[in-house]
């Protein structure tokens, strides 16, 4: 079975957001250091930086204590927030209207309305979107600790957050 398809930018902001979401306040991690922790290319990470600087998302400081930065509670980020920052709010769906090709088209007057296929897909998006709007960065963070954190990894990343932000 085919998965839709999302960005690799989208997967790394979400993780990049749940970093985040461990800093004290009033301190960042450099985005270097932010791309350093996953071993992503600091470049493409910071492009999606700034989409989620724009979106609201971060903040970016500078000085001592700059960096990169929650702009608002985890519990008040959603994963769709991080996707429309990310891939845009364009419908993964955009019909065509191929069904007025061909040898057989349909005539346009019979294109007033959106076919089945259309329908199914927007359908299918709205659900999507559903489901990513009920799932915070708070929850996402909750979930990968109970999973797949021990007290040692736990230790090892508080250490190094709390070297990445001298």
């Amino acid at each position: 079975m085919s998965a839709m398809r999302i960005s690799d930018g989208v997967e790394w902001a979400v993780h990049v957001c749940g970093i985040l979401a461990a800093v004290p306040g009033g301190r960042g991690v450099p985005g270097a250091r932010l791309a350093e922790f996953h071993e992503l290319p600091p470049a493409y990470l910071a492009k999606h930086l700034q989409a989620l600087s724009r979106a609201g998302i971060v903040t970016a400081g500078r000085g001592a204590k700059g960096g990169y930065r929650l702009a608002r509670a985890p519990s008040q980020i959603s994963l769709l927030d991080i996707v429309l920052a990310i891939e845009g709010a364009q419908p993964a769906f955009r019909c065509t209207e191929i069904r007025q090709r061909g040898p057989c088209p349909t005539p346009p007057s019979a294109c007033r309305t959106a076919c089945p296929i259309a329908r199914a897909f927007h359908d299918a998006e709205i659900a999507w979107r559903a489901a990513l709007a009920g799932v915070t960065v708070a929850e996402m963070n909750r979930l990968a600790i109970a999973e797949a954190f021990d007290e040692q990894r736990i230790e090892r990343f508080q250490g190094w957050l709390s070297e990445a932000m001298q």
